[in-house]
């Protein structure tokens, strides 16, 4: 592969754009190297600045479940830009995206739309806050929520303990609110709760953890969290700005049948464009203003363009009665051939799966958490990407992120990715 063009793309927006990036991963600290800088995509590839093509198993970190550019995504686009791109009033399109959304996810009366899922995030934690009138939360290490300062906290002496920040510009003010629990751990999360009695408004979660490669719930954990929830009056939210719309078409909750009390959406509700949104009960949602006390706006909100995107891409997926099925049969596919691969050259690794999310952990141990899945083996994972990256593949330049299996994606191109793994699979 020849990188030309990127290195002095990358080279030239370092000068201004910090560190060359608008989003920290891209800059490929964790792997080393060089970013590859986009140019275009269509369906299952993407085409970089010196003109070589990738079977792209990022995808945008999720949103694209159809493929790069789906026509009735871009067509949408077009037709409602003539129409102008931004009003600042409400449109009818909002309310019709609002009611699809309702009617696929269970569990929900009201969505309001933002324009990331930090945002969308941010705000179910106020939210949460204000209805339950209770200041802390918990959430679970190794679970990103997007960079709002409640969730860049970091684990301080032990897991029964108050988060320290992990940023420079977090206050100590702001982390003693925010509890850590380990993911799969349910002692862990009533050792909080048993330590801070009648103090936690929220607990927040990936109900499939997307930010520590791909990790599943174990059988029961989310089921028992439901329950400590409605014991202790403490609101249960599920950050299903990955999962949702990806995993089934009601999400985590439909998949594993378990309800959250406010649930978090991004990316493939946008179709690819930057929306977020946050939905719940009414009696939850009426706490928002302009008939509630709880405060939460947005300039961009609502976007006619984001709006065009996210409408045309939740029909698509709600038409396509297959669409789940093909995706995971993808996926197990995938893991099967990279498993074979793997252990015919005796490299040392573990997959987690489920639905159209996968991820290679170079670790002989089963990743159920954080600190499992940081044992896994980074040099041997920065040879196997950029190895990939060199065969024409690319994954998430950071071992801690999960793989987006794609709806355009063909048995060839699976077939491709897994004679990728095993021409590498020798040097590992």
């Amino acid at each position: 592969m020849i990188y030309q063009r990127s290195s002095a793309l990358f080279k030239e927006a370092k000068t201004v754009i910090p560190g060359g990036v608008n989003s920290p991963v891209r800059a490929f600290n964790a792997v080393g190297g060089t970013p590859i800088f986009a140019k275009s995509a269509k369906g299952a590839y993407v085409f970089d600045e010196d003109g070589n093509r990738y079977i792209d198993y990022i995808n945008s970190w999720g949103p694209m479940l159809l493929g790069h550019a789906f026509p009735p995504v871009v067509e949408a686009v077009i037709e409602k830009t003539k129409e102008g791109t931004s009003f600042g009033m409400p449109t009818a399109i909002e309310t019709e995206i609002a009611e699809l959304a309702i009617s696929m996810v269970p569990n929900i009366d009201k969505i309001r739309f933002v324009n990331s899922g930090t945002e969308a995030c941010m705000s179910a934690i106020r939210l949460a806050r204000g209805f339950a009138k209770k200041d802390k939360i918990i959430k679970f290490s190794g679970c990103y929520h997007g960079h709002s300062d409640s969730f860049l906290i970091a684990a301080g002496s032990g897991a029964v303990t108050f988060g320290t920040p992990n940023s420079p510009g977090v206050t100590q003010g702001t982390a003693k609110d925010t509890l850590l629990a380990t993911y799969n751990d349910i002692n862990s999360v009533n050792a909080l709760i048993s330590s801070n009695p009648n103090e936690i408004a929220a607990i927040i979660i990936e109900p499939v953890a997307g930010n520590m490669g791909c990790i599943p719930p174990i059988d029961g954990f989310l089921e028992n969290l439901r329950q400590i929830c409605d014991a202790n009056d403490i609101l249960l939210i599920f950050d299903e700005v990955m999962t949702g719309f990806r995993l089934a078409k009601g999400g985590v909750q439909a998949l594993k049948n378990v309800n959250a009390d406010i649930v978090c959406f991004g990316k493939v509700v946008g179709g690819g464009l930057p929306v977020g949104a946050f939905a719940a009960r009414n009696e939850i949602m009426d706490y928002l203003a302009p008939i509630g006390p709880v405060y939460q706006a947005g300039t961009l909100s609502g976007n006619p363009l984001a709006m065009a995107a996210g409408l045309a891409m939740l029909k698509a997926i709600n038409t396509d009665k297959g669409l789940m099925n093909r995706l995971e049969e993808k996926t197990k596919y995938l893991h099967n051939g990279i498993a074979e691969a793997l252990n015919k050259n005796n490299v040392t690794h573990t997959i987690n799966r489920i639905g159209s999310m996968i991820s290679v952990h170079f670790t002989d141990q089963t990743v159920v958490d954080f600190d499992s899945a940081a044992k896994g083996n980074n040099e041997t994972f920065k040879k196997f990407f950029h190895g990939m990256l060199n065969e024409g593949v690319y994954i998430a330049p950071s071992a801690f992120e999960t793989w987006f299996i794609t709806d355009a994606l063909t048995y060839e191109d699976l077939n491709t990715t897994i004679a990728a793994v095993e021409r590498i699979a020798n040097t590992l």
